[in-house]
């Protein structure tokens, strides 16, 4: 009898085991603490508490809403004091570490350089303070004995007309820490086949992009990602499950739509605390992870935004194994998903699912067979 099938893992081998994060916003990962400092600093008086610990608390509460819009206006807050190169470089940098500090080996973080230029910042000086920021992060992770390496999304938002300059942006700094595209912001009324000439764009240049899609807004909004924008990765995609039919027999129907995402092993960014937050999911029992997970559909798990939902990649495995009763196999299936799907070059991808994703959970899956001596009661 192996502990495969005795123990699930604990929160501690959680926090150990490596961890691919593809799915996480910059501007919603800052420490509480950063943000009081950087508001001091900077001058912004709007934030609601200025006790970092009631600071947090607040932020996980107003995101509590059920509602992706008020969800989204907790970021006021957050983009308000990341106006400055000092200020980037310091969330950037922190970001990596605690990131770092959770596990992640592997993380794509993303942003909306548009966000942050209220003080003159340009965009080309907002990527590069972060760039900087993700750099020093790693070197600090590294001289704590860990590994982390971290990759840039360059975002634009739905709502507005930069999609276009955003990816010609991050098409320049591709070889320089930005790994891809993203569009992001209030689904409903924004689909992404507004801004298909930046997706055009990205196309014939050969670069990588991800869109949000599939979240607050239905299977058009997927559809629409994937067939007239052409995504690689679909952020959220959690509405997939509505060309779902479950019977009351427990047998599955999958329609043309999710037939073509399972068959063409599109990633899905699955952020479940996330998706509970902003009404995607009622629970994490009745959250689609579950079926699509038995499906066989490229899952991949992620935090979104570790402030407002109060997360980490250590502690979204540790819902789903209490919920799912997922075993090192799963945490594991769900790594090298991650690790396939990044925007990486293949032989680098491939070197860390070899390298450091399948030796780092063998050695965990191992630990039973070595249980520690008991304490000498003399």
């Amino acid at each position: 009898m192996t502990s495969e099938t005795t123990n699930l893992p604990t929160a501690e081998q959680i926090r150990r085991a490596p961890k691919v994060l593809l799915h996480d916003h910059l501007d919603g990962g800052l420490r509480p603490a950063t943000i009081v400092d950087l508001a001091r600093e900077t001058g912004y008086d709007g934030l609601p508490e200025t006790d970092p610990e009631k600071l947090g608390i607040w932020f996980r509460e107003a995101a509590d809403s059920g509602s992706l819009e008020r969800y989204l206006e907790t970021f006021a807050h957050t983009c308000a004091v990341m106006q400055t190169r000092e200020a980037l470089t310091r969330v950037a940098a922190e970001c990596a570490e605690d990131l770092a500090a959770d596990g992640v080996v592997y993380a794509e973080v993303r942003y909306a350089p548009e966000q942050h230029l209220e003080k003159g910042l340009t965009l080309e000086e907002v990527v590069e303070a972060v760039n900087e920021g993700f750099r020093e992060g790693e070197r600090r992770a590294r001289a704590a004995g860990r590994r982390i390496r971290v990759g840039a999304l360059l975002t634009a938002m739905r709502h507005a007309a930069r999609a276009l300059e955003i990816a010609e942006l991050a098409n320049r700094y591709r070889d320089l820490g930005v790994v891809g595209f993203d569009i992001a912001g209030a689904e409903a009324g924004y689909p992404p086949t507004r801004h298909l000439d930046a997706f055009e764009y990205l196309k014939r240049e050969n670069n990588h992009f991800t869109i949000h899609a599939g979240e607050a807004f239905g299977l058009p909004s997927i559809w629409q990602a994937l067939q007239w924008c052409g995504a690689d990765r679909l952020g959220h995609g959690v509405r997939i499950i509505d060309d779902i039919q479950v019977d009351d027999d427990g047998g599955v129907k999958l329609g043309r739509l999710a037939s073509y995402v399972r068959d063409k092993r599109i990633p899905l960014e699955m952020c479940p605390t996330s998706n509970l937050q902003t009404g995607a999911a009622s629970s994490y029992a009745e959250h689609p992870i579950g079926l699509l997970r038995r499906l066989q559909f490229r899952l991949t798990v992620n935090t979104d935004n570790r402030l407002m939902s109060g997360t980490s990649m250590s502690r979204e495995f540790a819902h789903l194994v209490e919920t799912f009763r997922y075993t090192f196999d799963d945490l594991q299936w769900f790594t090298v998903n991650g690790m396939k799907s990044a925007f990486l070059p293949f032989d680098e991808r491939l070197a860390m699912i070899n390298d450091v994703i399948k030796p780092g959970y063998a050695e965990l899956k191992s630990e039973w067979l070595f249980p520690k001596a008991p304490a000498n009661p003399s």
